[in-house]
Parts: C-alpha cells; structure tokens; sequence
C-alpha cells in the first residue's frame, strides 16, 4: 500500500482538544467539537484518545453503506457523498473505530477525509501526538491490518 493515513499516538494526548477546534473551523467555519471529523474521548482521568477515521483497506463503513454514498478517492481517502447520504447511520454502526458520526445539523455522515493530504488537526496538535505517515509506518501496519488492531484493543464485555 503507498498511501498516508493519521497516526495517533494516545500517549502524548493531553486532551487540548485542539484538533476537534481547528477540524471544526476548517471544516465547517467555527469551533464546534460536535461539527469535528475527529473526536478526543477520555477514557480514564489520564488516558486521552483522538479517534479519526483510519481509512481502513477493507472499509467496513462503505461495505454496510446501502447507497453508495461512501467511496475512496485516487488519494486512497474514504469520503462521504453528501448528495447520495442519507443519513441513515449504517455506516456509524459499521465502524469498528468509531470514527463515523453524523453531524448534527444535517445528520449526514462525517469522516475524516485527510484535508486533501494536509490534515490541519496534524498541522496544528501542539504535542505531535497526531502525524501523517505513509501506512507502511503504521500501527496498522505493524499489526498486519486494521481488523488486527481493532481486535487486539476492542473492550472485552
């Protein structure tokens, strides 16, 4: 594969939240966490998680889309269709990541769609806890895909 995705690395987090910010604003034109294509959830009073989308190869969330409004582009990015959207969730449900929402205005499906190959949240994440690598240099990666990662961390119930 030679194509880039978001890297996170949890552990530099510090729950500034500046991603969700500059992701709003640049996206939708004003600070609104809830209007962010990434999402910083906190799972212990030290543990911070941004959770964007990982444009996984086998992209479960355009799999369970029933109109085909999720597709990749030559950028290898998964994308949304606002036009075929309907807002249906299928796609929320489908992501292992949960890195799917639905605006909350529109409910239309939000994902992260790499900022045309210059993700602002990676530009301006001042503990460098997000970086653009090529997915080759990936968790992912490392963990032969992203079905592989998901299960090694998912919540056993």
């Amino acid at each position: 594969m030679s194509y880039s995705i978001i890297s996170v690395d949890e552990k530099k987090c510090v729950n500034c939240r500046m991603c969700e910010i500059v992701c709003s604003l640049s996206r939708e034109g004003k600070v609104n966490p809830h209007l962010s294509r990434i999402k910083v959830y906190s799972f212990s009073s030290h543990t911070d998680v941004p959770v964007v989308c990982r444009q996984c190869a086998d992209a479960p969330c355009k799999e369970a889309c029933d109109y085909d409004a999720i597709s990749r582009r030559s950028d290898n990015a998964v994308v949304v269709s606002s036009e075929r959207c309907t807002g249906c969730g299928l796609c929320v449900d489908a992501c292992p990541f949960g890195a799917v929402f639905l605006h909350p205005q529109t409910n239309l499906a939000l994902m992260c769609d790499l900022c045309a190959g210059e993700p602002v949240c990676v530009k301006y994440c001042p503990v460098s806890c997000l970086n653009f690598i090529p997915w080759e240099k990936s968790i992912e990666a490392k963990e032969g895909s992203e079905k592989a990662l998901y299960e090694k961390f998912a919540i056993k119930e």
